[in-house]
């Protein structure tokens, strides 16, 4: 769901949760405690969800919007960043924030978005003004945990819990895990390609070297490599010998590097029946953009440059939400894709027996249309 329509939904319900308050101004200079105070308890808060902190809603007069643009103590993203930045969290991590403005009515508000993170609990190692040190504040339905007091037991077990992924299921923890590269095995295998989590063996990443054989299709994302013939397998992630999700996988550049599949969106531009342009992407801190990372092996200067040919033709989004607002952004532009366009970009496409040349060449200019779309809608989206 975009940004806007979460927040629209929130004030409807005219009454604040476990992770959204509601504000009528921005805090000023007094409030500063009251600030951080707030950001440490939606970072904490328990529903596993992004907190927002909505600034430019008056609970007083029925949830009214008040337009914030005028407000002095306004800050953006860099700011907030910059006020948590000398603060003595434990561990030296601190909450992600970022400041977003939502259009509600003409009027403008703003939203401190606390993203959803495993480093919980969020606390301090030095005390600041009135948020004591050592003390584990969370938010409970509409309630923040005063700041004299640590929140009970219990929330903060399950504060402790969630950091060590201990609430997560196989198939979640496996999205973590796989960021911990240095922490994996290659099980000794003639036949197979397998990799165990070493502190947890029964997580296990697969693929049988049999089912090259089984696939020999071209899709346009070989062809910028130096060996651009195709060959997919399948990639099994594995919990106690249970197969819990499979990806296809495939070999590229003659053996040189190896990755899981990008996923395949398209887009109906002239007709609601069928995809008129196609892509392949993956959304940042999903699992299966991870283990595409793990796959990477950045010790290996040939896999890497085979990775940099792939990424050519692969669209990465910080997040589901920018990748959906983004299909918007290319539907209402793409009339117009002529001005995001190379016009010194000439594919070479070799003739493949059963392909039509021009289908490859339309994919891989649409594709570098489309990088670069992406990043005039970033800079518009800043």
């Amino acid at each position: 769901m975009v940004l806007g329509e979460t927040i629209k939904e929130l004030i409807s319900m005219k009454q604040e949760g476990g992770y959204w308050d509601f504000k009528k101004q921005w805090y000023d200079a007094k409030h500063r405690t009251d600030m951080l105070h707030d950001i440490i308890c939606m970072a904490n808060n328990i529903e596993n969800k992004d907190g927002y902190i909505i600034i430019g809603v008056d609970e007083e007069s029925d949830y009214a919007i008040k337009d914030v643009s005028d407000d002095q103590n306004r800050k953006n993203t860099q700011k907030l960043v910059d006020f948590l930045k000398d603060k003595k969290f434990a561990g030296d991590v601190r909450p992600i924030i970022t400041v977003d403005v939502v259009v509600i009515d003409g009027k403008n508000i703003d939203v401190i978005k606390v993203h959803n993170s495993l480093n919980t609990p969020y606390y301090l190692k030095e005390r600041y003004e009135g948020v004591n040190a050592n003390n584990i504040y969370s938010r409970i339905q509409d309630t923040n945990t005063p700041l004299d007091k640590s929140a009970d037991i219990n929330i903060i077990e399950l504060l402790w819990k969630k950091r060590f992924g201990l609430l997560l299921s196989p198939l979640e923890r496996f999205a973590s895990l796989l960021l911990e590269k240095n922490k994996w095995e290659k099980s000794p295998s003639l036949v197979k390609e397998s990799f165990y989590y070493k502190f947890e063996p029964q997580y296990v990443i697969e693929y049988d070297y049999d089912d090259l054989l089984n696939r020999d299709g071209y899709d346009y994302f070989f062809l910028n490599q130096y060996d651009n013939s195709p060959h997919w397998t399948i990639v099994s992630l594995k919990y106690f010998n249970t197969t819990l999700i499979e990806f296809s996988g495939n070999i590229l550049d003659g053996g040189r590097h190896f990755s899981n599949t990008p996923l395949m969106d398209g887009l109906s531009i002239n007709t609601h029946l069928s995809w008129d342009v196609t892509y392949r992407y993956w959304v940042k801190n999903t699992l299966e953009y991870n283990m595409h990372m793990f796959y990477l092996d950045e010790n290996n200067n040939e896999a890497k440059s085979s990775d940099i040919r792939l990424m050519e033709n692969v669209l990465v989004f910080k997040d589901e939400n920018e990748h959906q607002m983004f299909n918007y952004y290319v539907e209402t532009h793409w009339c117009i894709k002529e001005k995001y366009q190379d016009k010194q970009f000439k594919p070479y496409v070799p003739k493949i027996n059963g392909y039509r040349d021009d289908a490859f060449v339309e994919e891989l200019i649409n594709i570098r249309i489309l990088q670069n779309m992406l990043i005039e809608f970033r800079k518009e989206n800043q």
